[in-house]
Formats: C-alpha cells, structure tokens, sequence
C-alpha cells in the first residue's frame, strides 16, 4: 500500500496497516472499543458462509496483539450491532444467529469474563428481528436502534425507531417502539452529531442501506439532553479540516451505499467503503465520504481511492487515541475477509 490511495490538489490520504492476525479475519461483526481495547464479536469468516462465528477476539491497538477472548458462551452473531455500557459491559444487540434475526440482548461482564443473556423486562416491545440494523449509544440506559425489521421471509416496507433501555444491576432491557419510522434500510450506518443551525442540540442520523442518498433523522435531542460527548481528537480533527479545505463540497451524499463503516470525529461523520447498489459489477467501493456539519446545511466531501487493495465490505471503524482504525471486513472480491488493522493516514 506504498504510496497514496487518494490524492487532492497535493493532501492524500490511505490506510495504513499497523498490525495483522488471522483472527481480524472476518467480516459483518461488531467491533468496540471499551477500556482500550477492541472487541471483536462474531462476524463471517468467509464469503458465502451462513453459520456465524460466536468467537470474540480482543484486540489491543496500544501493542498491536489479538487473542480469543477467554469468556465462553458467546453470542453466534452476524449483521449484529453492539455498544458499551456503564464502562463495563459490552452489550451485543440483535443480528443474525444461523437460523433467524433475533432482537435479544446478550453481554459481555468484562470484569468477571462471562457472557450473560439478558431478559426482556416487563413492558418491552422488541422488534420483530434485526439484522443489519444500528444501536446507537445515548447514554448508559440508552441505546437508539433502526433500520431492518422482520423474519427471514417478511421484509417490511418501512422501518421503526426504537429506544432501547438497558438495566445492567437486573440484567434486563425493554425495548419501546417510538413514534416515527423510517424507510426500510439494511446495511446503514448511523451518526449522533450535533445539530447545525440556530438550535443547538443533536441528532442521530441514518446514511445509506437504501436507494435514496438522503440522510434520515431518526431522533432529536435539544441542547443539554445528551451530557455525554465522543471521544476527544483534535489532531485527526485538524487533518480532516485540512482535507476538506481542498475539496469541493456538496449537499448531495453517496447514493445506494450499505455495509460501509461510519465514525464520528468531532463535527464530522467519516464514512468509508461498502458495497453499491447502483452498479451491476464492481460493487464493492474504497471511497472516503466524509459530512460536515459545521456549517447549515452541511456538505458532504467526496475522496477517491486509487488502491483496489482497499475495497472493503462488511468491516468496522473504531476512534481511539486520536485514531481511527480499519478492522476486518470482506475484500474486492467479497469472499477474502482481510486479517488486516490499519489507521487513516491523512498527509499534507
């Protein structure tokens, strides 16, 4: 990968591999960041497979090492999301499991090293299945979940928003059905971000996972709901700022884009690979698309990619330690899952 993936008026940018291990290897799992390290659950090992792995492989970017997880009973998990709760609990929700998409909830104690199956509470109102979907972390009880919604041979025609509140002392959640819904999208990405505009606040916002290139809300909090702010990176924040002062922006976003990656980064939503809708072949892309919100309305940043060794499908990004990682993911060929872990690597 020597050299520059993508070029703009003299900046460039690429990923840059840090580490390797056969256990990366995977694709459509989920990938956390919790105390340092990477959590790895579940996922494809090869194109074409329908059991999912139940593995879970810690990985630490400060040594560049993987190991299995020494926690059994794992999830057997695909096309899942999960999120960090309390600091403590890595909570996996939904996905498919070989036979059917569940909507269960399933964590991992990091303290004790056990898995744990959690119980619907009173009251709660699952969806009907869930794959592809997103969980997006509100708060430490909170998690907001969209996108696919029903069995394997029922796909509905639009999507529902869900809050998620999770009781980590009980080992329970209930799920509540919001009042909005949403186009029918599989293999979206999902944004919390801060409203632009007059109205400070923020919003969770849905790219991809269908035809249209319009990003969605799919929730709204006014200024001082959510006290929680994502991780600090100024010095990829400046690098991001830079690139996009070389560009050309744009209201018009990527357009039947899905299993692609998504980070925030500050006022940024960096968004990376996936496979197209719109193309018969060559389907799986190595573009970078990156939203800007520090403006209204915001503009979208298109960068391309030269090197096809880094068409990605099916993988993950991770912010840590003012870095923002690649992990897994199938390759060109949609089959080969890479074992590779790169950062993005922005030079001016």
């Amino acid at each position: 990968m020597a050299g520059a993936a993508g070029e703009v008026r003299g900046l460039g940018w690429t990923w840059r591999p840090v580490a390797r291990d056969p256990l990366l290897a995977r694709a459509f799992h989920s990938c956390t960041e919790l105390r340092g390290r990477f959590y790895l659950v579940g996922g494809l090992l090869a194109g074409g497979a329908r059991e999912p792995s139940s593995e879970t492989v810690v990985f630490d970017p400060a040594g560049g090492q993987a190991v299995r997880a020494a926690a059994l009973g794992g999830p057997r998990r695909s096309h899942h999301d999960a999120a960090p709760v309390g600091g403590r609990w890595l909570c996996v929700v939904g996905g498919w499991d070989g036979s059917r998409r569940s909507a269960t909830v399933t964590a991992l104690d990091t303290d004790r090293g056990v898995w744990e199956e959690w119980t619907a509470g009173s009251g709660s109102c699952p969806p009907a299945g869930l794959s592809s979907h997103t969980c997006t972390r509100i708060s430490d009880r909170e998690l907001r979940v969209a996108g696919r919604e029903g069995g394997t041979r029922t796909q509905r025609r639009y999507g529902s928003v869900y809050t998620l509140r999770l009781d980590p002392g009980a080992r329970t959640y209930c799920y509540k059905e919001e009042g909005c819904h949403t186009v029918s999208r599989s293999g979206h990405c999902a944004a919390l971000l801060q409203s632009p505009g007059p109205h400070p606040g923020h919003q969770l916002l849905l790219f991809g996972g269908c035809n249209s290139a319009e990003p969605e809300v799919a929730g709204h909090w006014s200024h001082g709901k959510i006290k929680e702010e994502p991780p600090v990176a100024p010095h990829l924040m400046e690098k991001l700022s830079r690139l996009l002062s070389s560009g050309q922006g744009s209201q018009q976003g990527p357009r039947g884009l899905r299993h692609h990656s998504c980070s925030v980064v500050g006022p940024f939503a960096v968004l990376f690979g996936g496979e197209t809708l719109n193309r018969a072949r060559d389907t799986i892309c190595n573009d970078l698309y990156i939203y800007d919100t520090r403006k209204s309305p915001p503009l979208w940043f298109h960068f391309p990619c030269a090197d096809r060794g880094l068409k990605r499908v099916g993988h993950r990004t991770c912010l840590w330690n003012d870095q923002l990682y690649l992990v897994g993911g199938f390759g060109e060929d949609g089959r080969t899952a890479s074992p590779q872990v790169c950062i993005l690597d922005i030079f001016i």
